[in-house]
């Protein structure tokens, strides 16, 4: 799969992850469907250089829902998917959620959309 350059994150189709009962449905959904949380700091340039990165590596079509996270507008809900899926709190942070349970977990420049992908 070749890489392609997106300019705005509105045409990836991101969900906003602003509730901590969010964390639940998104575990339990993984269970029929691959769930991918992405935890980005707005105020942090590392997190928004993975951001890009990320959004122009990912595919539209990927079979997988994905959810953003501004952990400053949300540090609660942060804090809660930091416990209710058992993984150190990192910014920015790629998470993704197979049958309730995380397959694959990055942070910082780690974050690899193709990494992502071998595992749907």
């Amino acid at each position: 799969m070749g890489l392609f350059t997106r300019s705005k994150r509105e045409e990836l189709a991101w969900t906003p992850l602003n509730q901590e009962k969010m964390i639940a449905e998104i575990i339990e959904a993984s269970k029929e469907k691959a769930q991918l949380i992405f935890k980005h700091s707005t105020r942090c340039s590392i997190s928004s250089m993975a951001l890009n990165r990320f959004e122009s590596e990912w595919p539209q079509d990927a079979n997988c829902s994905i959810y953003f996270l501004d952990l400053i507008a949300f540090r609660a809900v942060s804090n809660q998917v930091a416990e209710d899926l058992k993984v150190e709190h990192q910014s920015p942070q790629a998470l993704l959620i197979q049958n309730g349970e995380v397959t694959y977990s990055a942070s910082h420049s780690a974050i690899r959309a193709s990494e992502i992908l071998e595992k749907l």
